[in-house]
């Protein structure tokens, strides 16, 4: 690969970074500035972005919880707005070829159905990179938003299946053993601990379990790379393999964007049509804000995933690809659609760097609403009786409620976002509750009461307690927070947040070890 190919997506991040955009406006920017400087895709940066696309769908469902595509806003949403919007851009676009657009002029019924089916799509790349910058994936409205996404993709796999007239393989059926197998596959991945083995692991799941095999009897491979994710999603190392296949899948994701921006070179009238259907986005924002509101989530909720899902997609491209090779519509439509996605996304970036604002500006323009009718997953927080919140329901966590408990008496309530861990703590008699104190849709939502006099930060990562911290002191908590760090450089950095006491977790650790171990040096092992 030459060099000009890792050179100027480098100094169009750098550029894109400086001027307070996301990185891949600047990997587009760059793969645009390419191809007018007369390069073209080569063989292997259309590898490196198809392992992108592939770690990305697989690392989706590490997150993958079943039940949330089962939830009604999810599949609800995604369907109806595929129809709707689908139906409103086919007439849209017989609107324009009235008005006279050349390129429109061709076409037929044909054209126009597989061009709104492609324009109904919106970017799961995107939108997984806007959620992840933000540390926002596991939210409630990240965690809709991809739902919709994935939901979005299946019905793509399934069109790109059906439409070449080839059903897969009667080997498809031997699919269905992965799902006897997914406990081996999660005992292996339980067994290989941290390291390059568990990152191999991963990329050979991705790569060979599921792409692979499922292109091999027919099948998408993307579609398999994504279940195979799913098979792991349960386990509680599944997260780690995700984090440890961050870095890689992040690097690989540049190749597809610049790949994007390399697909032709635009004209003056695809530029035109292509600004055209930028200015159609708002459309399918409306019809996912009017239908996420409809399921009862809240403005906030509905806002921020309509933000995060309005943009055209890659997929749309697939599709545009499959259908200019079977006759549905000319080649010149790939080079607008292209270039409607890369702007997509340059508006889209900008629209979601200022999604704060944008909510604190349309929050009272919309009318109330009953707390007690909305969505239960997006209903208030409520501490009921408690004394002290513990956010964080690790080892430290439990030790530290056990402790307030059975030694002081005080009313204690857990906060934690493992589903699993919640249960088997409710199980034993644990007063716990979910939620994700990193998250800022969980502070827009606690109703923090006047009776909690303390608030212990045991998260395991520093920048959740940090954030945290933040959080309470915008809101002028007046009792007392504690926190734990596993650094001794990030001491100072809390105790200057306002953080009354902050306990070092190895240092603590040792000084008991030490203790223990001089009481039996003195007194003799107790028998």
């Amino acid at each position: 690969m030459e060099p000009v190919y890792l050179l100027a997506p480098f100094l169009g991040g750098l550029v894109a970074m400086a001027l307070r955009l996301p990185p891949l406006v600047g990997f587009l920017a760059a793969g645009f500035t390419l191809k007018a400087m007369d390069y073209e895709s080569i063989p292997a940066l259309e590898v490196v972005a198809d392992l992108g696309v592939t770690l990305l769908l697989f690392t989706i469902g590490l997150k993958l919880n079943i039940r949330t595509l089962l939830r009604r806003e999810v599949w609800g949403t995604a369907s109806l707005h595929m129809i709707t919007s689908a139906v409103t851009f086919a007439a849209l676009l017989a609107v324009l070829k009235i008005l006279g657009i050349a390129l429109l002029q061709t076409a037929n019924l044909q054209t126009f159905a597989v061009l709104a089916f492609a324009l109904s799509f919106s970017s799961t790349v995107f939108a997984v990179k806007i959620l992840e910058e933000r540390n926002e994936s596991r939210s409630l409205y990240g965690r809709t938003a991809i739902g919709i996404l994935i939901m979005q993709d299946i019905f793509a796999v399934v069109f790109l299946t059906a439409s070449t007239g080839e059903l897969p393989s009667a080997w498809a059926l031997g699919l269905v053993l992965l799902i006897p197998a997914a406990p081996v596959l999660r005992g292996i991945l339980a067994r290989l601990g941290r390291g390059e083995m568990q990152i191999l692991y991963g990329v050979v799941l991705a790569l060979v379990l599921g792409y692979a095999l499922f292109e091999q009897v027919g099948i998408k491979g993307d579609l398999g790379a994504l279940i195979a994710g799913m098979l792991l999603a349960s386990h509680p190392a599944a997260n780690e393999l995700s984090k440890a296949l961050f870095n890689i899948k992040e690097l690989f994701l540049v190749g597809f964007f610049v790949s994007i921006g390399l697909t032709a070179l635009p004209t003056w009238e695809s530029v035109a049509l292509a600004a055209i259907l930028v200015a159609l986005v708002p459309l399918k924002s409306i019809v996912f804000l009017f239908l996420l509101s409809g399921f009862r989530l809240r403005y906030r909720t509905s806002l921020l995933a309509t933000l995060s899902l309005s943009n055209y997609s890659e997929f749309g491209l697939i599709v545009a690809v499959l259908a200019a090779g079977l006759g549905w519509m000319d080649d010149e439509w790939l080079v607008v659609l292209s270039l409607t996605v890369a702007l997509s996304f340059v508006v889209a970036a900008l629209l979601n760097a200022r999604s704060a604002s944008l909510h604190r500006r349309t929050d009272g323009l919309l009318p109330e609403r009953d707390p007690a009718n909305l969505h239960p997953s997006d209903q208030p927080i409520v501490l009921g009786d408690a004394r002290t919140v513990i956010l964080g329901m690790g080892r430290v966590g439990q030790g530290a409620y056990d402790r307030l408990t059975d030694q002081h008496g005080m009313a204690v309530l857990g906060i934690d976002t493992d589903p699993a861990k919640i249960s088997d703590l409710r199980s034993r008699g644990y007063s716990v509750i979910e939620g994700d104190a990193t998250d800022a849709d969980f502070w827009e939502k606690l109703l923090l009461s006047g009776r909690v006099e303390l608030v212990l930060l045991a998260m395991p990562h520093h920048a959740g307690n940090v954030f945290a911290l933040d959080q309470l002191r915008h809101r002028e908590f007046p009792g007392i927070i504690a926190a734990i760090v596993t650094r001794a450089e990030e001491i100072d950095r809390l105790s200057e947040q306002g953080a009354h006491a902050v306990f070092n977790l190895y240092e603590e650790a040792g000084l008991a070890l030490a203790d223990s171990a001089i009481e039996i040096v003195r007194h003799g092992p107790q028998r």
